[in-house]
């Protein structure tokens, strides 16, 4: 097995020896998507959100299952010495954090997961992949150039700015900070969710869906507590599956109440 890879992060808050909170975010997202909570977080704590695998500046590699992500997530604890941590995952970031909650359950103090359940979804996002592949980038001198040749795969405008977030310029060349290769390849292991047999997390757990998304719906709540049966399931009212950037007051008062 591939060692685990160290993460680039972001990290906010005084280190006062209280249990750090770690943030994991979803697929094409990146430690910077998370800043204005992360240091609304760190006003009570150490905060540090993490570019996952083939985002961000962190390292790339042609595996991305959820227990190679879960991993590079132990990993990063260990080489902090930390013991355990709060844990918020959103989408892929939040089965990324089941998997470490329910792989090692005593690194884990507290596990929010964000508009996702653990089990296996339909949604398939090869589409985005493979017309950012397509995108022509060399000869590209302005954003707007690259992004209309996302509009007929992507129409809607929100997603498309989500997206374009991973578009990079360096020396008056653009290419993408995402593994596309690696994540297309690994599709199927980041909608479906790894086999971890009887494993279950006691600890403590809350589970934020929007009533507006369709990822975390009813019949996904046995699933839930089957494997983490103290969890509390949260739906906030009309938010979708960037709930956090939708309403992020809201969103914050509930980890901050949690943890």
């Amino acid at each position: 097995m591939p060692n685990p890879l160290p993460l680039t992060y972001l990290e906010a808050g005084e280190a006062n020896g209280g249990t750090p909170l770690l943030v994991l975010h979803g697929l094409f997202g990146s430690a910077r998507n998370w800043q204005t909570l992360a240091r609304r977080f760190a006003e009570t704590r150490r905060v540090y959100a993490l570019d996952l695998r083939n985002h961000g500046g962190s390292p790339w590699a042609d595996r991305m299952s959820y227990p190679d992500m879960a991993d590079d997530v132990l990993r990063f604890l260990d080489d902090r010495g930390f013991a355990r941590a709060n844990v918020v995952g959103h989408s892929m970031g939040g089965k990324t954090a089941m998997t470490l909650a329910l792989r090692h359950p005593d690194r884990v103090a507290r596990l929010a997961v964000v508009d996702i359940a653990p089990v296996p979804y339909r949604h398939t996002h090869a589409p985005y992949v493979a017309a950012m592949k397509a995108a022509k980038l060399t000869g590209c001198t302005r954003r707007q150039e690259v992004e209309a040749q996302l509009v007929d795969a992507v129409p809607e405008a929100p997603l498309r700015s989500f997206l374009m977030q991973n578009l990079a310029l360096e020396n008056g060349v653009f290419s993408w900070r995402v593994n596309l290769e690696a994540i297309g390849a690994s599709m199927a292991d980041l909608i479906g969710y790894p086999d971890l047999g009887e494993a279950r997390y006691d600890g403590p757990s809350l589970f934020i869906g929007g009533t507006a998304s369709d990822y975390i719906r009813p019949e996904h709540h046995a699933a839930i507590r089957q494997r983490f049966p103290t969890a509390t399931i949260a739906m906030m009212e009309g938010a979708g599956h960037w709930l956090h950037a939708e309403r992020p007051d809201a969103f914050a008062t509930l980890i901050e109440d949690f943890v």
